[in-house]
């Protein structure tokens, strides 16, 4: 099988790159975090509009440009690569595919070419934890979503079976306080008969309060839902089905593109790390002329490298299983944590004096890796996870996938491996 890239899967990364490059520095990151929506409202609008970013993996039928997980995997990447503060993953990673998978012809209509051409974000409600919902840190049986039991989100149908109500909480909703339209996970059924099930709730409906927090990471910011007795629709109409196993496979495909925006992360923070040391001179000499320094940065490229693999094949994975879940997302995503987290912790040292003042933008990637760690990891569990899904040490849980391993070799020149043209 063909393991490279095809043109258009080229050419989607070096345009975003060339769009990011200008409009996406450092300072303009600063910049757009400090707004109300947390985002470079017209930098989202320009790449919705002319480079369909929002829709890249939706369906053309819906106005999406009919790509699929690694397309935009590679476009997520590249977000990675300059920390862009974007509705990107919340919208287009983790609501959009659970839409197109769970949702009535009519919501599809009505939502998805919105969602492709930037009209509206979405955010996704999930109590308990992005890790544990999405299948990634533990069994995503529902008990994540309140249990029927106090706490969590509710939903209580109308005496007149004419629609549903909400009430509840969920914290770090990853851009939950700018979203135009919620997906909510939330019980129904009460305690005895209490199932999960996801609806669709308008961002700005009466009952609904939305507070911004303080985050770790500006450049992904979190929000607190309240529903206080909120109008909802289900998502699949009442008879719809299970969420789990879609919030799974969800998973997967988020697992693949956060893992790509870590390795984007850690390419470019290694990348101005081996720049910085090439000109900052120590005793007469440059930092990066020193054995030491030289084995260092080595090291943090290897580990870059074996990450960028890791993360293309979990997007050929999350495209190429059919019904099974494989293992590949939770592992890549744990590498690629890891990495970043490893090649930030080097920047910040490396850059010396001026790398440990928070002006310096060292610390933007730090407070990445730290941050997505706690919001799907910790790396230990989403290692555990894989292991028990592939029954490592006892039944498995879950099949894993049956598709065979694809080499996969990364590119020095261009950051380009395998599994390009396989999805």
């Amino acid at each position: 099988m063909d393991a490279a890239f095809t043109e258009e899967q080229d050419e989607i990364r070096r345009t975003l790159r060339e769009v990011l490059q200008k409009r996406c520095g450092p300072d303009e990151v600063k910049a757009a975090v400090g707004t109300a929506a947390g985002y470079d409202e017209p930098l989202w609008r320009q790449l919705a509009e002319q480079l369909g970013l929002p829709g890249l993996g939706l369906p053309t039928e819906y106005g999406g440009a009919g790509c699929g997980p690694t397309e935009l995997v590679l476009a997520c990447e590249e977000a990675g690569r300059t920390l862009l503060p974007s509705p990107l993953f919340s919208t287009a990673v983790l609501a959009a595919p659970l839409i197109a998978d769970l949702g009535t012809e009519q919501q599809r209509a009505d939502l998805l070419p919105r969602i492709a051409a930037g009209a509206v974000t979405v955010a996704l409600a999930l109590p308990g934890g992005l890790g544990t919902a999405l299948g990634l840190t533990g069994p995503n049986d529902g008990s994540w979503a309140g249990g029927g039991r106090a706490g969590g989100i509710q939903a209580r149908q109308e005496p007149d079976g004419a629609g549903w109500r909400l009430y509840g909480q969920a914290d770090q909703v990853l851009g939950g306080h700018s979203a135009g339209l919620l997906l909510v996970a939330a019980h129904a059924g009460g305690y005895a008969a209490a199932r999960t099930r996801l609806f669709l709730v308008d961002g700005d409906a009466a009952g609904v309060v939305r507070t911004r927090l303080t985050a770790l990471d500006e450049t992904r910011p979190e929000a607190r839902i309240e529903l206080r007795d909120v109008a909802a629709v289900p998502l699949g109409g009442d008879e719809a089905a299970d969420p789990g196993p879609a919030l799974a496979r969800a998973g997967e495909l988020a697992a693949a593109a956060l893992a790509a925006e870590a390795v984007g992360a850690a390419d470019q923070a290694l990348a101005s790390t081996v720049e910085y040391v090439q000109v900052r001179e120590q005793f007469g000499r440059p930092v990066g002329s020193f054995q030491a320094v030289k084995h260092r940065l080595a090291d943090l490229y290897v580990q870059v490298q074996a990450a960028r693999s890791a993360a293309y094949y979990a997007a050929w994975a999350a495209a190429a299983s059919e019904g099974d879940l494989p293992v590949a997302g939770p592992l890549a995503l744990a590498q690629a944590l890891e990495a970043l987290r490893s090649v930030a912790g080097e920047a910040i040292q490396l850059h010396g004096g001026v790398g440990f003042t928070w002006e310096h933008h060292a610390h933007l990637y730090f407070k990445r890796a730290a941050s997505d760690e706690l919001l799907f990891g910790p790396v230990h569990l989403l290692r555990a996870r894989a292991a028990d899904r592939a029954g490592l040490f006892g039944p498995a849980v879950a099949t894993a996938s049956a598709a065979p391993a694809v080499p996969v070799v990364a590119t020095a020149s261009t950051g380009s491996t395998a599994a390009g043209s396989a999805a």
